[in-house]
């Protein structure tokens, strides 16, 4: 690596990342729907059918589900609308959210997580789960992945104090 490329590489130094309990408990009612849909319906399917049964497994646990909600972004000053949006937002209704992103493919690329990513800083949440239901162990197709941003965003009203 020459000079020029060392300079412009950064290393940065960031604070563990506390997720409130409320989140982690959003979490796992989460993850119980999906072992839930998975133990009936095994591998196979497409993405929709998980996305559906899901949904329906999650509001009959008492909780609040947005499906295929938009995700806006803000470019400039200029909202650009329903830019992307996201297969499920999971609401507890006290407070925490979760981003689910499902997948049903035979391997999962990079680029899913990228995309969890940038929706969970869009949206300003704090932990997202990439959950790839073609496999024949669920837990082998999970991520669980951290907004890295959510704790130090100042300009926001959440944050790791909550």
């Amino acid at each position: 690596m020459n000079e020029s490329n060392q300079s412009r590489r950064r290393i940065v130094h960031r604070q563990p990342i506390h997720i409130p309990e409320g989140y982690e408990r959003l979490v796992t009612r989460t993850l119980d729907a999906c072992f839930r849909v998975h133990r009936e319906l095994g591998p196979g399917l497409l993405e929709g059918v998980y996305e559906g049964c899901l949904y329906w497994e999650l509001r009959e646990m008492g909780l609040t589900v947005n499906r295929q909600a938009a995700v806006d972004v803000l470019y400039r000053g200029c909202r650009m609308e329903t830019a992307f949006r996201a297969d499920l937002i999971v609401d507890d209704g006290q407070g925490s959210r979760v981003l689910v992103e499902l997948k049903s493919v035979a391997q999962m690329a990079p680029i899913f997580q990228a995309q969890v990513i940038s929706y969970l800083r869009l949206l300003n949440l704090p932990i997202g789960l990439l959950v790839n239901f073609n496999t024949t162990l669920l837990k082998d197709g999970i991520s669980r992945i951290l907004n890295c941003q959510w704790a130090t965003d100042p300009a926001s009203g959440e944050g790791a104090e909550d």
